[in-house]
C-alpha cells in the first residue's frame, strides 16, 4: 500500500513538471504546434469514423462534418514572442495576454458557432446506434477537458 501511495507521489510530481522548465515556446506550451493539432485532429476524426462505421451513403456528411472541424490556425493571432514578453511587467504582460486571449475568441466564435451546426447536421444523418456511439465519445471528450481545467 505505501508503494501504491509512493508511485502516485512520483507521478504527481512527474505530472507537475513544468514544460517551462524545458525552455518551451509559448506556443509549444500550449499546444498550439498546427501540424501537431492537426495530427492529433486527423488522428481522432479516424477513430470516430472507425468507431461509427461510416457507411457509403454517410460519406459526404461525414467529408462536410470534417471539413467544418478544421479550426482557423491561420487566423489566430500569433503567441508573442517570449523575449519580447520578458521586456514587459507584470501588469503590462497580463494586459498583452488578454488582448491576445480577445483576439482569440473573437476569431475562433464564428467557427465554433458553424462547428456546433455541423456537428448537429451530421448527427441528423445517422442512425441510433451511431448516435449513441457520438454521444458517448462527446461526454468522453466533454470530461477529459474538463479534468484539463
Amino acid at each position: 500500500m505505501v508503494g501504491s501511495f509512493a508511485a502516485l507521489g512520483a507521478g504527481a510530481q512527474a505530472q507537475m513538471h513544468s514544460p517551462m522548465d524545458d525552455h518551451a515556446s509559448l506556443a509549444e506550451i500550449h499546444h498550439m504546434n498546427p501540424a501537431h493539432m492537426e495530427v492529433r485532429m486527423n488522428h481522432h476524426l479516424n477513430e470516430l469514423k472507425r468507431k461509427l462505421h461510416i457507411s457509403a451513403s454517410q460519406e459526404p456528411a461525414w467529408t462536410a462534418f470534417t471539413t467544418a472541424m478544421k479550426p482557423p490556425i491561420a487566423a489566430l493571432p500569433p503567441f508573442p514572442d517570449r523575449a519580447e514578453m520578458e521586456k514587459l511587467s507584470t501588469p503590462e504582460r497580463i494586459d498583452k495576454m488578454k488582448q491576445i486571449r480577445t483576439q482569440h475568441q473573437d476569431t475562433m466564435k464564428p467557427f465554433m458557432d458553424q462547428r456546433d451546426e455541423a456537428i448537429k447536421t451530421f448527427y441528423n444523418t445517422l442512425d441510433a446506434a451511431q448516435k449513441k456511439t457520438l454521444d458517448a465519445e462527446h461526454a468522453h471528450m466533454l470530461r477529459r477537458r474538463s479534468m484539463a481545467w
